[in-house]
């Protein structure tokens, strides 16, 4: 199969496999990318009888091979390697004690499940609030947040998967004495990086913001404050409006609507949201492409056949219930809670492609009826083939029929459904879920991701090839690509939108429409307007829990997050090049027996001693310059690394040029054992504290206020209007390539200019 470059360098990077030797070399085993479906057919059909391995593998692999099924990513890197790794996307850890040794233990479990490829969800309500008194040691509790940075340290250090960093969900519920400063938590753009947060909303809070009523904070039935429930709400809101987080998570709607009503009880979700899971519950994902089922594209006959969706979740679902024999787990309590009731999470991808392809466009009133009939026979699929899957395997453990079919979910699929599993039973408790697929789908050709509109009809990605020389290539959206090579003249059909050109009421409706018929939850980000008001970006939370859905994630550029400006249509090579007053210089600089510079002095509140930083500069061609830098200190602890990196830091400072990019990498080294709150501002290390010092310096000596600011300045005006000509729309700075191609989508951040994905 011919792939796109991007596509190469993913499946090369992220899903092929290549085996290490004793000597460290890698060898390659996945040949092409047929050896790779064959691999991930072969292990997956393992769990079957020896009798019919050989059928399964091949329609494992026919299912995957034109991109029609799409495992998650875990399962196409890890499946058939041999590798100590987790096939499982993310995991909802046990319910965290109220005791400093529980606590340790089960960021210990956390750790251990990062370093297996699993990303982590968290309640953090079960810990009592800051101030509340710790019983035998006479001193009083710290609270929840101070843990939650405990925990964010922790997963800065671990590489998750070997290529991954790990990443995290903490949710509170909106009743906890905490839940101000749980909102608050990441206002400070440096602090809880590695967590998504959300909000635990419930029921009864709903219904007192709706009536303007009073609401308690309570922890161990004790009332700590009382407030009212909108001026929490508008908190919630206006933090979310400024900074992106935190989400809402409905809570109650999610246990009221859960299959497992009678065995569980859910308080938090996987990292992206899409999976509400009870404690050691784990999340298997594998997605449907719509976009590749549609039949006679961009015709009047368009369509997707009904015998396609079912015949291909038939197959899909039998996959993802083998995965879970197949799989490792980081903990046997991971490995229990998925056996006893094997739980999977089938979903969908380039439902917008789809609708475009069949001449519909994405929010409208067609959009709604044709997925809802699209949705109709990918769930009855899923629960007819979990159902024979029963009969031939046997039902989930847990399984109680009485309790089981009176679930809500459950009775609103048709009689012939029902009454399949009151005769089998039932092989998965909960069978469907819409994750996020921005790696996979851009592996896959790439239609649009998840349930979300086109992003955009076309960019520019950047690649990085072997030599270190960089490739710009076009990637165009599924769809868009299809039309061009059949319609190379004229402009897009109507039914082609981006996200830009959406109102928040087109995202609700799809997400509404889309929930009916799933019964974990969904991974979708309604993209938003810098500029709309705040009323109106409050409403859409409350729409969305009136309209039935689980959850609301939006993103609206902000300060915090370090939006700014963005084109996911442009290269950097077209951005305005820096024309600063700094003049290049190519020779190394020289010092005289006599320089002027300022020392500093450092404190941390760790260390009894305090560090000196010196810097002393020089002027080259009128313009003052940093030279070299000392460290000293009492403490010589630290002896050996202040000499090595300070010698390193003059070396680069004598080479001349633009010597910015020091103070911003030596900002970016965390300390796996935490940083410090100096002058109300995170910082993660002690080399970070001196890399704001030499930001300041720089600063000082008017490297910044010359430079950096004027050719910053120059390229926000060139990115903001080209991007806003292109689409419309602003984004965000990408923290891999340092480039504003970063977008918000299902609940995550990826790159349009690299391969970086939050969630992937």
């Amino acid at each position: 199969m011919n792939l796109s470059k991007i596509a190469q360098r993913i499946w090369d990077e992220k899903y092929r496999f290549k085996r290490l030797t004793d000597n460290g070399d890698f060898v390659v085993v996945d040949k092409t990318l047929q050896d790779t479906w064959g691999r991930v057919a072969r292990a997956l059909a393992s769990a079957e009888l020896p009798s019919v391995r050989d059928h399964y593998e091949t329609e494992f692999f026919k299912a995957m091979e034109d991109f029609k099924v799409l495992p998650a990513g875990r399962i196409i890197a890890g499946a058939g390697t041999g590798r100590q790794v987790t096939l499982m996307n993310c995991f909802v850890n046990g319910d965290i004690p109220d005791d400093l040794a529980g606590i340790f233990e089960h960021l210990k479990e956390a750790a251990i499940t990062m370093q297996q490829g699993g990303g982590i969800g968290y309640d953090f309500s079960t810990l009592r609030p800051k101030g509340a008194p710790v019983r035998g040691v006479e001193a009083d509790a710290s609270g929840p947040i101070s843990f939650m940075d405990v925990w964010d340290s922790m997963c800065r250090t671990i590489m998750s998967a070997g290529t991954r960093r790990g990443a995290m969900m903490a949710t509170m519920r909106c009743d906890h004495p905490d839940i101000e400063a749980f909102i608050d938590a990441k206002q400070d753009a440096g602090r809880l990086r590695m967590f998504n947060l959300s909000v635990l909303c419930t029921d009864p809070f709903m219904d007192a913001v709706g009536d303007g009523r009073a609401f308690d904070l309570v922890f161990g039935g004790k009332v700590y404050k009382t407030i009212h429930a909108r001026d929490l709400w508008d908190r919630i809101m206006r933090a979310t409006y400024a900074a992106a987080e935190p989400g809402v998570i409905f809570i109650d709607q999610i246990n009221h609507r859960n299959n497992l009503h009678y065995c569980e009880t859910i308080r938090s979700t996987n990292p992206c949201g899409e999976q509400p899971l009870p404690p050691y519950g784990t999340c298997l994902l594998g997605s449907l492409n719509l976009a590749r089922l549609v039949r006679e594209p961009f015709t009047r006959e368009a369509h997707i056949k009904a015998g396609d969706i079912e015949d291909l979740v038939t197959t899909a679902v039998r996959m993802l219930d083998n995965v879970i024999d197949i799989s490792g787990y980081p903990h046997p309590k991971q490995r229990q809670e998925a056996f006893d009731k094997r739980r999977i999470g089938l979903g969908v991808t380039g439902l917008a492609d789809a609708l475009a392809m069949c001449g519909v466009r994405y929010g409208s009133s067609g959009a709604i009826t044709l997925t809802s009939s699209w949705m109709t026979l990918f769930e009855c699929a899923a629960y007819r083939a979990s159902a024979m899957l029963a009969k031939e395997k046997g039902r989930f453990p847990l399984f109680i029929e009485k309790e089981y079919l009176e679930g809500v979910h459950i009775k609103h699929l048709p009689t012939e459904i029902r009454e399949l599993i009151h005769k089998h039973g039932i092989r998965n408790a909960l069978l469907t879920s819409i994750a996020p697929t921005g790696t996979i789908s851009l592996f896959a050709d790439n239609p649009s991701s998840g349930i979300e509109p086109i992003f955009d009809f076309g960019y520019s990605r950047t690649i990085l090839k072997p030599d270190g020389s960089k490739d710009v290539e076009q990637v165009m959206d599924y769809a868009v690509r299809l039309y061009e090579e059949a319609n190379p003249i004229g402009p897009l059909p109507p039914a082609f939108v981006t996200a830009a050109q959406l109102t928040p009421a087109d995202h609700l409706g799809m997400q509404a429409v889309v929930q009916e018929h799933i019964d974990s939850s969904i991974s979708k980000t309604i993209n938003l307007p810098e500029n709309i008001t705040f009323e109106s970006f409050k409403d859409i939370y409350r729409q969305a829990y009136l309209l039935g859905c689980k959850g609301c994630t939006t993103y609206r550029p902000n300060d915090i997050t370090g939006s700014i400006l963005s084109s996911s249509s442009m290269t950097m090579d077209e951005a305005v090049e820096p024309t600063g007053t700094l003049p290049d210089i190519i020779e190394p600089i020289t010092r005289g027996d006599v320089v002027p510079g300022e020392t500093y002095k450092l404190t941390w509140p760790e260390s009894e001693h305090a560090l000196y930083l010196t810097i002393n500069d020089v002027v080259v061609d009128g313009i003052k310059r940093p030279i070299e830098v000392f460290v000293n200190s009492k403490n010589m602890e630290h002896f050996t690394w202040t000499v090595a990196l300070t010698r390193m830091i003059s070396a680069i400072f004598r080479q001349g040029g633009d010597v910015a990019f020091v103070a911003e990498e030596l900002k970016n080294v965390f300390d796996p054992r935490g940083g410090a709150w100096i002058e109300k501002k995170y910082v993660p290390s002690i080399v970070a504290l001196i890399g704001e010092k030499i930001e300041d310096h720089l600063r000082k000596i008017g490297w910044y206020e010359d430079v950096e600011a004027e050719v910053m300045a120059d390229k926000a005006v060139a990115f903001e209007d080209k991007h806003r000509e292109l689409t419309g729309r602003p984004g965000d700075w990408c923290p891999k390539c340092h480039r504003p191609t970063l977008v918000h989508k299902e609940g995550c951040a990826e790159c349009t200019g690299c391969d970086y994905s939050k969630c992937s």
